[in-house]
């Protein structure tokens, strides 16, 4: 079951992320159509441009950007999992929510690129791709000391290690997630897309971590080699929930090109912020029109104020108690060699449910 959602969710990101011209691979209501990144490639003629260039002469490059679609889904739905809508894969529903221009749209769209360009470019590092290595470092300047070190002098600096290539990583993400639509056809909803995913590239690329491991006699640090590190994707997607609480609403300009923010004295978005054009249901019913599945029966915090609060989750229907029993390993132990065994065992727990 959960190999099945994991295809299922894969097929909605790439069928809903990508452009108009793979829209025909949606599959009939129920079918299940498991759109991994060979059946994505045996429909490389009704793709696009470097799409279509890509499935072609790179397939094992789109197969990575699965792997970076999987991670965008599974951080999106850990990032909203106390939300109202918490980044559902229920396929007659996740639709919905993506075919609006709303704030949760603008993280998926982000989350989603930058999962695609950690995901190539992570595969670039461990050598699991012909095209991309390590970074190259020969024209960089030498690395500076760590703020906090106060014995910085006389400590030879240089790059080297197996730094994180995140230019190629970024590059592949941009020419799969940003695949041109239809010539000279430009909307709002383009603009807003082409932000968002960009938005989700800089927030791995624009946190490289510096590395670095002393040699020396006796502990000493006399040579310190570094390299440049993507951060983890967990504060990849942390950042990107900020900019989500902080997104900006925009509309179109005159000229058809350009976003302009609503509301006054609001300064223009930067590249790293999310933008939206319509404001988000609130989630609180089953709605299949928007896409909401609604809170009934979603398991609240009784004694929390913050948004997994009962109050808010349950949007003040209430909320009542239950008894639950699960069944989990207990009592165990490790036997030479090399086993853990456990015993299973009961345990009763209080849950609070939405009405």
């Amino acid at each position: 079951m959960t190999v099945r959602l994991s295809r299922i969710q894969l097929a909605f990101f790439f069928i809903l992320l990508c452009p108009v011209n793979i829209i025909g691979l949606w599959w009939a209501v129920g079918s299940p159509l498991v759109m991994d990144p060979n059946s994505i490639c045996r429909k490389a003629k009704r793709l696009a441009g470097k799409q279509a260039e890509l499935c072609q002469t790179q397939p094992e490059i789109v197969n990575e950007v699965a792997k970076g679609a999987r991670l965008g889904v599974r951080e999106c739905q850990y990032q909203f999992r106390y939300r109202r809508w918490n980044c559902t894969s229920h396929n007659k529903y996740f639709g919905k929510i993506l075919q609006q221009d709303i704030r949760e749209t603008a993280f998926v769209y982000a989350i989603t690129a930058a999962g695609v360009t950690h995901a190539v470019t992570q595969a670039c590092s461990m050598g699991d791709l012909l095209q991309c290595g390590c970074e190259a470092t020969r024209n960089r300047a030498p690395p500076k000391p760590p703020s906090s070190s106060s014995s910085g002098e006389g400590v030879k600096w240089e790059w080297g290690g197996c730094g994180d290539d995140v230019e190629f990583g970024y590059e592949k993400s941009k020419q799969f997630m940003d695949a041109k639509r239809r010539r000279g056809k430009s909307d709002i909803r383009t603009l807003v897309d082409l932000h968002n995913n960009e938005a989700g590239r800089l927030a791995v690329k624009l946190y490289m971590r510096t590395e670095c491991k002393c040699h020396g006699l006796s502990g000493s640090c006399t040579l310190r080699t570094c390299w440049k590190k993507m951060p983890h994707f967990r504060e990849v997607g942390d950042r990107l929930l900020e900019r989500f609480n902080g997104a900006s609403k925009v509309m179109g300009g005159n000229d058809g090109k350009t976003l302009i923010p609503v509301g006054q004295n609001i300064k223009p978005p930067d590249k790293q912020d999310l933008i939206y054009s319509d404001e988000s249901p609130d989630f609180c019913l089953a709605n299949r029109k928007t896409g909401s599945l609604g809170t009934r029966g979603r398991i609240c915090n009784s004694t929390a104020m913050d948004i997994s609060g009962c109050d808010l989750l349950c949007c003040e229907r209430g909320y009542r108690e239950e008894t639950v029993m699960f069944e989990e390993n207990c009592l165990c132990r490790f036997h030479w060699c090399c086993v853990v065994q456990c015993k299973k065992c009961f345990v009763r727990k209080e849950l609070s449910l939405c009405h």
